[in-house]
């Protein structure tokens, strides 16, 4: 005698992906979770990105403040005229000399400061605190102390301290870019400084003993465990540093004002040049454009890198 076998139903509700309260929120819930940011947000569009947009708008239009009524729209005739113009290129390349330059050594710099502060000496505070110093002074204040105190050809502290060797000069005149330079790395030696002694006291100090237990030299040491650990602080010290060199003016203005001639003109100085001192509101405009697609270029392929060696993985798009 035959047996009927009940089949019994499927299971349905072990194919649902289990989803947890987070999964629920509301829309007003996400509002309310993104609301404290709106200010910052508004802020943030209101002060950069609409004063960009009116920039883009002044690129295309050729406007002198010398001539207003002759003010008209010619496309990308402004930024033909940019690229064409000499100077710009060469101002480009006073800025990247100068970036370059400055980072380089503030980073040389902060890195010997850093592992000088790294070890306990009698007055390391002191001396923390006196390393530290230019960079909490005003930039303006910087410069002027540096253009009539230590590089005056008159009164100059750098003349008088190397007058027993026979060298006295017009420093701004003669080494008007390295002497902007010189004010930038003794302003931001201190932040690179205090970047890598970050990083170093985030060592961990075990790895340290075990390789001098093992007969490593400092110099060894240095090389193979420091060293690469400091990498990715270096970097972004490097970067932020350079992005915010880009806009360096306040030297340049107070120190040379550009010269001789354009000698030891940056981008932000020919900028303001050719918009405040020759009037041309429409090619001022497509130079800053082009700067700050460069800069932002640059700073994105920069900062994924920089991402990459801190997770191991590249940023997502």
């Amino acid at each position: 005698m035959a047996t009927a076998v009940s089949t019994p139903p499927p299971d349905t509700t072990s194919k649902a992906p289990l989803k947890s309260s987070r999964d629920h929120v509301t829309r007003a819930e996400g509002w309310r979770r993104r609301g404290p940011l709106l200010p910052a947000l508004i802020f943030l569009i209101v002060v950069t990105q609409i004063p960009f947009v009116f920039t883009l708008y002044y690129s295309t239009q050729s406007w002198n403040l010398v001539r207003p009524d002759s003010r008209a729209f010619v496309g990308l005739d402004n930024y033909v005229a940019v690229f064409g113009d000499s100077q710009f290129w060469r101002v480009t390349v006073n800025t990247i000399l100068l970036i370059v330059g400055t980072v380089l050594i503030s980073v040389l710099l902060g890195l010997l400061f850093a592992l000088l502060l790294d070890r306990k000496f009698l007055g390391r505070g002191v001396v923390r605190t006196l390393l530290i110093t230019p960079f909490l002074v005003t930039p303006v204040a910087a410069a002027l102390l540096w253009k009539t105190s230590l590089l005056s050809p008159t009164n100059g502290l750098v003349n008088w301290a190397l007058s027993p060797f026979g060298i006295e000069t017009d420093w701004l005149s003669e080494f008007p870019l390295m002497s902007v330079m010189a004010e930038l790395v003794w302003q931001w030696t201190p932040f690179m400084m205090l970047l890598i002694l970050a990083g170093l006291q985030s060592m961990p100090r075990d790895i340290q003993e075990a390789a001098r237990v093992d007969g490593a030299t400092s110099f060894r040491l240095f090389r193979e465990l420091t060293l690469p650990h400091l990498r990715r602080f270096i970097e972004l010290g490097a970067v932020l540093g350079a992005i915010y060199l880009v806009n360096t003016f306040d030297a340049v203005y107070m120190m040379t004002s550009g010269g001789p001639g354009v000698s030891s003109s940056n981008l932000s100085y020919y900028i303001y040049q050719r918009a405040f001192l020759g009037f041309d509101i429409g090619q001022a405009a497509a130079m800053g454009v082009v700067t700050v697609i460069g800069t932002i270029v640059v700073a994105t392929l920069a900062l994924r890198l920089i991402f990459k060696s801190f997770t191991g993985t590249e940023e997502p798009a």
